[in-house]
């Protein structure tokens, strides 16, 4: 019984914590779209708030996350730090290309995900 009681307790965890990575992973794609989205509109401020929720749940995301989907999101993490750091210089122009390619490697540590 012991030993039905801690597999079951482990599996839980194990599930809890795939769920948990997903959740980042999703929030900071849809984040990133949302500033890619607004960089292109010339909203600056908004552009700001997603990109800093993007980085937020990328890093996450990337705690969770191995080889080559692991580098794809720490790349996007720079680049979203990056889309930061212009915006906030008023480079809305070249935030958004720093935005649109974190969501370049977004997307393709996603397809790496769906691989295994």
């Amino acid at each position: 019984m012991k030993k039905l009681v801690s597999i079951s307790l482990g599996l839980s965890f194990f599930l809890s914590t795939c769920v948990l990575a997903d959740s980042h992973f999703l929030a900071g794609k849809e984040h990133t779209n949302a500033a890619v989205v607004h960089g292109a509109a010339g909203h600056t401020r908004i552009l700001i708030e997603h990109a800093k929720a993007a980085l937020e749940n990328t890093l996450e995301a990337s705690l969770e996350a191995k080889g080559v989907q692991k580098s794809h999101l720490e790349t996007a993490a720079k680049e979203l730090q990056e889309c930061l750091d212009l915006a906030g210089l008023g480079h809305i122009g070249a935030a958004t290309l720093h935005a649109e390619a974190a969501e370049k490697h977004i997307k393709a540590s996603n397809i790496k995900r769906e691989a295994h």
